[in-house]
């Protein structure tokens, strides 16, 4: 694989199949330590690790090297025991990223809505990807389309596709993080017909896009690019989008080693895009912002 141009469809369907099921067998990991005791500290950046991280981690990197050989693994875990001289998610062309534990903070605090996120990177764009959430024994998978199936057993049930919804005439259902929060998409918000504001963690809130069962999602704060490949690509088959500043799509593989995205909206109506104004970076002034995991 060197390029989005050189998979054809049915190649992404195959291969986020594979993802779903390598996301099922992760999750099965994490129900495991879920309300149990699981060892766990703070990284230097102040993002929680936890033995479920990294467990987790292990399994899809040895899954993605058996059925994808030659393909790089950007995977959260590993770039930040990397430290600085971590792989840049410029690893190839084509990559893979890595999310193997997404809402640690809910996960340990014992809430169900913590996800599994994997994604396959072409050309800068996701164009195969799996978003497991085994709290809730929900999976969505998308190559060219979306699918979401029931999870069984450690492994993705029979998948239906799912599609985006138009922008309800009753006004719009956005999704928030529980522990992140701020003024600039609280104003990005305010300029939009939101009847209510639902607080979500984890990528789960791209999968409940996808669905028809939200209409949008803002994030001004930081987030890194495992925390929105997966669920990105989804949003978009199932008709969504997801945009930066200026209206275009998040670009992969461009951030060097820190991996960090800027201010997005994932919408599941595109008409949304015209009405929505993102800040122009996260954060103010020149400084860097604090690192926060996506929630």
């Amino acid at each position: 694989m060197t390029g989005a141009a050189t998979i054809s469809g049915p190649e992404r369907e195959r291969i986020a199949v594979a993802l779903a099921e390598i996301a099922c067998a992760a999750g099965e990991i994490l129900r495991r330590y879920h309300r149990a005791p699981c060892p766990h500290a703070l990284k230097p950046d102040g993002t929680p690790w936890s033995a479920a991280d990294v467990e987790s981690e292990d399994l899809i990197v040895a899954a993605l090297a058996e059925r994808f050989p030659g393909i790089p693994v950007v995977a959260e875990e590993r770039v930040a025991a990397a430290g600085a001289l971590g792989t840049a998610a410029t690893a190839g062309e084509t990559f893979f990223l890595v999310d193997p534990l997404d809402g640690t903070r809910d996960f340990l605090a014992g809430t169900p809505d913590y996800s599994v996120n994997i994604a396959l990177v072409a050309g800068e764009r996701p164009v195969a990807a799996a978003l497991a959430a085994p709290g809730l024994d929900r999976v969505w998978w998308a190559g060219t389309w979306a699918v979401e199936g029931p999870v069984t057993a450690g492994r993705p049930g029979a998948g239906r596709p799912v599609h985006a919804r138009a922008v309800p005439e009753a006004g719009l259902l956005a999704l928030g993080s529980r522990r992140h929060g701020d003024v600039a998409t609280e104003t990005c918000l305010a300029a939009l017909p939101v009847m209510e504001t639902r607080q979500v963690g984890s990528a789960l809130k791209f999968g409940l896009i996808a669905a028809g069962e939200a209409d949008l999602y803002v994030r001004c704060g930081p987030t890194m690019e495992w925390d929105t490949a997966a669920g990105d690509h989804i949003v978009a088959a199932a008709g969504g989008c997801v945009v930066v500043p200026g209206g275009g799509p998040i670009r992969y593989g461009q951030h060097g080693p820190d991996h960090r995205n800027g201010p997005f909206a994932a919408l599941g109506d595109p008409s949304l895009a015209q009405r929505l104004t993102l800040p122009g970076s996260c954060g103010t002034g020149g400084g860097r912002p604090t690192l926060s995991a996506a929630s």
